[in-house]
């Protein structure tokens, strides 16, 4: 068993009987309850598995290297997207942010991706599809969740915060284009040392949640910065208009 292995191990062993009050306060603990050898096609990491209080949910840590008390840990926040990391859906940009994430991790000393089970920015994969029909009608992303009854963006982060104190990370680098995942890190005790800017290409399916993000939720990526990829079937003339 490798040395980073063992300290995960060492965690979870030491978790069997973990309880608290949650980062926030709020009663929500978190627990790691198992840790096993992850070898990918985006390189070779260990995978630690924990569960909360609250419901069945599981959630993921994706680590590589050794992580336990370290400093500016390159990380990933990742939020559970079925449409887009397994089917491949075109709607988002959540796969290519996923395996670029995963890419990256793979070629640093140690880094860290948390899949959070946050399925379609919080509201359920059934609300998810219901959002997606009301989008299909013409209402944005953003829109499609208010007349759910939703707020744009349900997801929060204490999980995140609390899987990243059981694994004793002192600070990281974060690796998003959210500014509220920063608000509500630091809100939780975690401190993020730089930003990583995390811009993926956007295609004629997925360009105005993209652009619905930066004008309504402040994602930093801005719309010149968010490059285009040309599809067969798109004029040139509109490509330019879609740059503009």
């Amino acid at each position: 068993m490798s040395g980073a292995k063992e300290r995960l191990a060492a965690i979870v062993g030491a978790d069997r009987d973990h309880a608290c009050a949650g980062v926030a306060g709020d009663g929500l603990c978190v627990r790691a309850l198992s840790v096993a050898e992850l070898p990918s096609r985006f390189g070779d990491f260990l995978i630690v598995a924990f569960g909360t209080n609250r419901d069945a949910k599981g959630h993921l840590a994706v680590v590589r290297g050794d992580v336990v008390d370290g400093a500016r840990v390159p990380t990933r926040l990742h939020s559970e997207c079925l449409t887009g990391d397994a089917l491949g859906s075109l709607r988002c940009d959540c796969r290519d942010q996923l395996e670029a994430a995963l890419r990256r991790l793979g070629t640093e000393e140690r880094g860290l991706l948390l899949y959070l089970r946050q399925e379609g920015r919080g509201i359920g994969l059934i609300n998810k599809i219901r959002a997606y029909e009301l989008q299909d009608q013409g209402l944005d992303t953003n829109q499609a969740n208010r007349a759910l009854g939703f707020a744009d963006d349900e997801r929060d982060y204490a999980i995140a915060a609390h899987m990243l104190a059981t694994l004793r990370v002192r600070s990281v680098e974060l690796m998003t284009n959210n500014p509220d995942k920063i608000a509500q890190l630091a809100r939780y005790g975690v401190q993020v040392d730089e930003r990583i800017p995390h811009v993926m290409p956007s295609n004629r399916h997925n360009r105005l949640y993209l652009e619905t993000k930066v004008r309504d939720s402040g994602h930093l990526m801005g719309l010149r910065a968010v490059p285009r990829v040309a599809e067969p079937e798109e004029s040139g003339a509109e490509l330019l208009r879609l740059a503009k």
